[in-house]
């Protein structure tokens, strides 16, 4: 074998393996062998030992010409597959986190060869095993069908670029690289040295409940988010708010008080049409209601409403808009007729059930009070309902719960002659969002479109049409005061607008893929963002940073929820997990498992101490905050059972997925979504 001819091998081989500093050294030989004077005699003791070696130039031949044939991949994982699902049961865990990363680049390593058909094939037979943890980026990398493709594409190009840190234990870590070794994977070996940046440890393998920390996601690292997580938030209410001037005035009912006044404003909302409670559900419902707050604020009233009352003042960093003297007074009535919730004290609860929807709903949104109901669908239109004039056509069926807990339907779809919603037409694709403005006078839409839309209820017309994104706008929220609002995004960006700009104020730009949903923290100096990344990040309104990363979710991240103290975070995933998260330090307080499906939607009562998720399972259920944010990490790692003990309530619908949430300033849970036929 010629010496030329090694040379190239090696040098190919180191190339394509990444060993960049062996293949800087062994050019830089080559170099200075070429230089010396006595190069003829060199050349010639190499070529003697190449020709005396044989066996290493025959090994470097077979390497190079099997590993550019595709059934190296194929054969290589399936080894690799095979003896870790075979391996103990102690370590397989920690093994298993290896295969997808390994997986992903030999379908890339595929395609980037030309190797289309094979690619293919690959990436169909092993998927299956991903699908759960990584759908998202399956479905990502499930278009690329060229080696043109994988170059364009930002999210592959990311994956290249950058390592997937996993942490292992000192055994686990040795027995792969022994079974490597042994078995000459050598291109399995490759790209786990090329891709996989191990962060060995001693002891035992970390506990599976840990795995969700133990795989950091491309491009966001433990250390940077530990970085981030060290910066001063402030979490508190703003200063002079109206439950401040509540409390300072010393105007609070008393429990008894409250329960009378109860009556008294079911009739005042019978008659300003707005509430349902006194149009649908009548005055039995009415006294059960009453006597259930009687019982609870006797019991557990006090100490729930303390929470948000003893949370620290902060100032704005916003200019509030001017509320006038007689919505504050409308307000201030809701706050001191509220009733105070808790464990033994579980709100009432009615659900609008949109019918007839030809699976064309894709969001839905209620006012504060309950009167008005949007739906943005598929085919670009916005519908409200007027809960009000809707009673007076349609009669809702209503639901008798367990414990007393009372869950009305109210069926929203057509019933012949007058049409019973108004229609909003402006947005040229799909409407994927909507949200009412705290005093129900506007509503925001966003659209595949890649605009967002202000509509009056009162002019029933379009009166602004936003834009800014460049992709589909997935979420829109209205912040507590109204007039500025925040929007989400698939071009990875969320962006803060108001009302009389028709140009984004700040852009939060940091996520890795989608920006999938959108909240605003109670304060309004903060909003919040989850996405397709699976992480949870915390912006500052004014300076426009990331001041939090939260990582721990599995799959993309559907919902947010803020509580009123500003203190805590929900975020619900597409596993069916919901994560409440302390914002001052970073920190999972708890997770709290339960749904078998995504969850759309949540919502914190207005005192804070109860949590409600809906979900695609076709269930609401209900949360204890105050328990879980009290448990102690010890219990946490114990098992399932505190969990179960948290979750205070389910719901079942009929057959109706939970597309949205809404607690009134009342304390009343108003829920949404369409029945789905295929359920049944």
């Amino acid at each position: 074998m010629e010496e030329d001819q090694i040379e190239k091998f090696v040098a190919a081989y180191l190339k394509k393996k990444g060993f960049k500093q062996a293949e800087h050294a062994f050019q830089e030989e080559l170099q200075q062998q070429q230089q010396q004077p006595s190069k003829n005699n060199s050349s010639s003791s190499i070529s003697t030992n190449s020709l005396t070696d044989s066996d290493i130039a025959k090994h470097l031949l077979t390497v190079s010409g099997l590993e550019n044939g595709p059934a190296q991949y194929q054969d290589g994982y399936s080894k690799l597959r095979s003896w870790t699902y075979s391996s103990l049961d102690l370590y397989k865990h920690e093994l298993l986190r290896v295969l997808y990363p390994v997986f992903i680049h030999c379908f890339m390593d595929l395609v980037e060869k030309g190797h289309i058909q094979e690619a293919r094939t690959f990436f169909n037979s092993y998927r299956e095993d991903h699908e759960m943890m990584h759908s998202r980026d399956l479905q990502k990398l499930e278009g690329v069908l060229s080696p043109s493709h994988l170059e364009e594409m930002e999210f592959a190009h990311t994956l290249r670029q950058s390592k997937v840190k996993i942490k292992i234990c000192q055994y686990s870590y040795e027995l792969l690289l022994q079974f490597l070794h042994k078995t000459k994977l050598t291109t399995m070996l490759g790209i786990v040295n090329e891709h996989i940046n191990f962060q060995v440890s001693p002891g035992q393998p970390s506990s599976i409940s840990d795995d969700a920390e133990v795989v950091t996601l491309i491009g966001s690292s433990q250390d940077e988010a530990t970085q981030i997580n060290q910066k001063e938030i402030h979490w508190g209410l703003l200063e002079d708010s109206l439950e401040e001037r509540l409390e300072k005035g010393g105007v609070l009912l008393s429990d008894s008080e409250k329960a009378d006044g109860e009556i008294k404003e079911g009739e005042l909302d019978d008659n300003k049409k707005r509430s349902v409670e006194g149009t649908k559900q009548g005055m039995p419902m009415k006294k059960l209601k009453k006597d259930k707050a009687v019982n609870a604020t006797a019991k557990t009233g006090r100490p729930e409403a303390n929470t948000v009352s003893m949370a620290p003042r902060v100032k704005p960093e916003l200019t509030l808009p001017v509320i006038s003297t007689e919505v504050e007074k409308s307000i201030l009535e809701d706050l001191r007729n509220r009733v105070q919730l808790s464990s033994v004290s579980l709100p009432s609860i009615s659900f609008y059930t949109f019918i007839n929807t030809h699976n064309g709903l894709n969001c839905s949104s209620i006012s504060h009070d309950g009167s008005l109901v949007a739906g943005g669908f598929s085919d670009s239109s916005l519908k409200i309902w007027d809960m009000a004039k809707l009673g007076q056509e349609a009669v809702g069926s209503v639901l008798q719960g367990e414990n007393g807990t009372t869950s009305s339907e109210h069926f929203l779809g057509l019933n012949g002659g007058k049409r019973p919603y108004t229609l909003f037409q402006g947005h040229s694709g799909p409407v994927y969002s909507a949200t009412f403005s705290p005093l129900g006078d506007y509503l925001l839409s966003s659209s595949a479109d890649s605009t967002i839309r202000l509509w009056s209820t009162k002019l029933n017309a379009n009166l602004v049409c936003y834009k800014g994104h460049n992709y589909p706008v997935w979420d829109v929220q209205f912040s507590p005061v109204g007039h500025y609002f925040a929007s989400a995004s698939h071009d990875r960006t969320a962006r803060i607008w108001s009302m009389d700009r028709i140009q984004p104020l700040r852009i939060m730009a940091g996520h890795l893929s989608d920006v999938d949903c959108v909240q605003w923290h109670a304060n309004c100096n903060y909003i919040v963002t989850g996405s397709s990344d699976k992480t949870v990040r915390l912006w500052d309104v004014q300076s426009g940073e990331c001041v939090r990363i939260f990582i721990g979710h599995r799959s993309m991240v559907l919902s947010l929820a803020m509580s009123p103290d500003g203190r805590y975070m929900a975020s619900g995933d597409e596993d069916g997990a919901i994560m409440m998260w302390d914002l001052s330090s970073g920190r999972c307080v708890t997770p709290l498992m339960g749904h078998t499906s995504c969850v759309w939607t949540l919502a914190f009562s207005c005192e804070g101490s109860l949590l409600a998720s809906g979900s695609a399972d076709c269930t609401v259920k209900l949360w204890d905050v105050t328990t879980s944010t009290k448990v102690p990490r010890t219990e946490e790692n114990k098992g399932g059972s505190t969990n179960r003990l948290r979750s205070l309530k389910t719901l079942p619908t009929k057959s109706t997925p939970v597309y949205s949430l809404r607690f009134s300033r009342r304390n009343l849970l108003f829920a949404a979504g369409a029945l789905s036929r295929s359920l049944e």
